[in-house]
């Protein structure tokens, strides 16, 4: 049934913009992003339930709920197997040693500046956008201390570089994932997208990279190592990620599987592991005392110390979208971008709202629209989407995260000093993307 013309369409739409508000507010409120999103959620699902009563109908949105939620299910599953992984490789101090490691070298603030962003770049398509610059950022703390100008610099360039690197991979973002999940693109045509994302970093880069000082920072005593067992973990996040797209490219089986199989293999080695540290505890001998530093590794902790916060952010997002979708105003919104404006104005705008209201709420829209597209145009939605955001602080999860995590110096006006300069690089990267797949032109997904 079409409501978009009723009034309880036009409250539905007042209540996700409501919700949403909330959500880009969220620097200030300290309110967090999931609460208003479920609860729009429960709202709009409940007005459209009252009225399909009022039809005679009332299985139409119990049935739609559940096909959103099995779509929050496979994210969900695969996301908490990921952040797993990454919680346990922060335990076991694998990122804290690269930091370290990082600030020990005596490089120059310049050079610092290029290694982070390059770092970001290819460290955004294994553990997701969101992590990588979270690491990126303690460095960069770490080194420009006293030196504000070079920590806003810095986050700049690596919210940049990590939306980059995160767009070609289907592990580097929430948007890529959602599409590869989906079955709309295989997992090895992401990788068509490396240039242009390339391109979308290194523009902006280089213009940012000449307000950067020549001088070395502060030296560091900092002396970290990794714990026992980090290496195995990340041998076994790797063959985790091969599992699932094993799983997905040869059995035809859902990604999220994978992932899942991949989380026992993680939870089997610490079960050895904390077997064998207990073992030596009752060493005497000095190299069994270093080897106590590392604490037995609780696999459920890491479980969690999930996002949880985002985890339930996505579940409200997929079902307020899904209940707008429901209503009619996606139909609305696909005819009106993709039929009358066509497909590469509405990609490219796609991108533009990206930097507005977060990637997430507008990737799902689309996927929900389902337009009839080329690979070529998928491909494209996945670019815009995925780098859209990098064009204002609040337009990613990365950009959010970091002005908490660099709080007064990385801000929301200093990152708009530079979005033109970035808005260059997302053009120039769309550009090069028609000129490097023009190939996948009229190619079925």
């Amino acid at each position: 049934m079409d409501f978009t013309a009723h009034w309880a369409g036009f409250l539905a739409i007042g209540i996700f913009v409501v919700s949403y508000s909330f959500v880009i507010a969220e620097e200030f409120t300290h309110l967090r992003k999931s609460i208003p999103v479920m609860l729009g959620a429960g709202v709009i699902w409940s007005i459209i339930a009252v009225l399909y009563t009022s039809q005679a109908d009332r299985s139409g949105p119990e049935e739609a709920i559940r096909h959103f939620l099995i779509e929050f299910g496979e994210l969900f599953l695969f996301l908490l197997c990921a952040m797993t992984y990454v919680n346990a490789m922060t335990e076991r101090r694998i990122f804290d040693t690269l930091r370290a490691w990082l600030v020990d070298r005596g490089f120059t603030l310049r050079q610092l500046f290029w290694i982070t962003g390059v770092v970001s770049f290819f460290l955004s398509p294994i553990i997701d956008n969101l992590t990588t610059a979270l690491v990126m950022c303690a460095v960069v703390l770490a080194v420009g201390k006293g030196n504000p100008r070079f920590i806003s610099l810095g986050c700049v360039n690596i919210v940049v570089a990590a939306n980059a690197g995160g767009a070609f991979s289907p592990f580097g973002d929430i948007t890529t994932l959602m599409v590869w999940q989906r079955g709309v693109l295989d997992f090895f045509t992401f990788f068509a997208l490396f240039v242009p994302s390339v391109v979308n970093y290194i523009v902006p880069a280089v213009v940012m990279s000449l307000f950067v000082g020549k001088e070395a920072p502060n030296a560091t005593t900092e002396v970290t190592f990794m714990r026992r067992g980090a290496k195995v973990i990340m041998l076994l996040f790797g063959c985790t990620v091969a599992t699932a797209v094993s799983f997905h490219n040869f059995l035809h089986l859902p990604p999220f599987l994978g992932m899942m199989t991949g989380l026992a293999y993680l939870k089997i080695y610490i079960y050895f592991l904390n077997r064998s540290l207990a073992a030596r505890l009752h060493m005497s001998t000095a190299s069994a005392q270093r080897e106590a530093d590392a604490a037995p590794l609780d696999s459920f902790q890491s479980v969690a110390r999930a996002e949880w916060d985002t985890l339930l952010f996505f579940f409200g997002v997929i079902m307020c979208v899904g209940g707008l979708g429901f209503i009619g105003y996606l139909d609305l919104v696909s005819q009106t971008m993709y039929v009358d404006m066509g497909p590469t104005f509405a990609n490219i705008m796609v991108g533009i709202l990206s930097a507005i209201v977060d990637n997430i709420p507008v990737m799902v829209a689309v996927l929900q629209m389902y337009p009839d597209m080329d690979t070529e145009q998928w491909l494209l939605v996945t670019l815009t989407a995925g780098v859209g955001g990098s064009m204002l602080s609040i337009g990613s999860a990365a950009g959010v995260a970091l002005m908490g995590q660099a709080r007064g110096m990385y801000t929301f006006f200093g990152h708009l000093k530079w979005t033109p300069i970035i808005a260059v690089g997302y053009a120039a990267s769309i550009w090069v993307h028609f000129l490097v797949n023009d190939g996948y032109r009229g190619v079925a997904p």
